[in-house]
């Protein structure tokens, strides 16, 4: 398992953005600042993304989600996994995770290396960072493979993908930057916000974020944030306090 730290990266630069061949961080890396800022290290995926505005990981694929597999001894890292009719490109899930979601060795989740393209209903090697552990995986188990969140991210209006953080500059497709995760940022408001208001991804639109609606309630919506600075003005971006994981 590969470990990382804040104190190797040495050339960080929030408004820097790379192409594929100059990347040099891994996906996720983090980099904390004195006031407390937060970015992680990410890559645009189809379409390009916005400074200021809210990205979200990569979309789950249905037919990628309780899989079947080969039968896999403790201590493998090779893993056989049969696909549903969707196809995808090699390495797609590459620094995400394969998680044992039912039957034998469910409950664990492992670190993807890499994989060749993905055929639709064809089955195909995983390499695993890490050996299966605890608990061999048989042809009854079943597993969902997730991409890294920060692999691919997408601008969308919905809140229901995994919250991947705010760009200060705007990223090309295909090209790597950083995303702020947490602390004080510009961020576009999708309706007038409410000052003291926990914030969310608009659902209405891309990359913006509008009030939560559920705070008297059972909360079923992903926090991003706060207004906590002052009160939002419709297509605005107003400076809010950024809160993610």
């Amino acid at each position: 398992m590969r470990i990382e730290h804040t104190a190797d990266i040495l050339d960080f630069d929030p408004f820097e953005t790379r192409t594929e061949a100059d990347a040099t961080h891994e996906l996720g890396a983090t980099v904390k600042l004195a006031d407390k800022r937060v970015f992680s290290h990410a890559v645009a995926g189809a379409s390009n993304i916005s400074k200021g505005k809210l990205q979200q990981a990569a979309a789950p694929i249905a037919n990628h989600a309780n899989l079947t597999v080969a039968a896999a001894a403790l201590g493998a890292t090779a893993i056989t996994v049969t696909p549903g009719a969707t196809a995808g490109a090699a390495n797609l899930y590459s620094e995400g995770y394969m998680a044992v979601n039912d039957v034998d060795g469910e409950g664990a989740s492992y670190k993807i290396k890499d994989h060749l393209a993905i055929t639709a209903s064809t089955a195909f090697t995983l390499n695993l960072f890490d050996p299966i552990r605890g608990t061999a995986l048989t042809a009854n188990s079943q597993v969902t493979l997730v991409h890294n969140g920060f692999k691919n991210v997408i601008e969308v209006a919905t809140s229901l993908h995994r919250p991947a953080g705010v760009p200060l500059i705007s990223i090309l497709t295909g090209d790597y930057g950083w995303l702020q995760g947490k602390g004080v940022a510009a961020v576009l408001a999708g309706t007038a916000r409410t000052l003291g208001s926990p914030q969310i991804s608009s659902g209405a639109t891309a990359g913006a974020v509008v009030d939560a609606t559920d705070v008297t309630a059972a909360i079923t919506e992903r926090w991003v944030g706060y207004a906590d600075i002052i009160a939002g003005v419709d297509t605005e971006y107003n400076p809010m306090t950024l809160a993610l994981e």
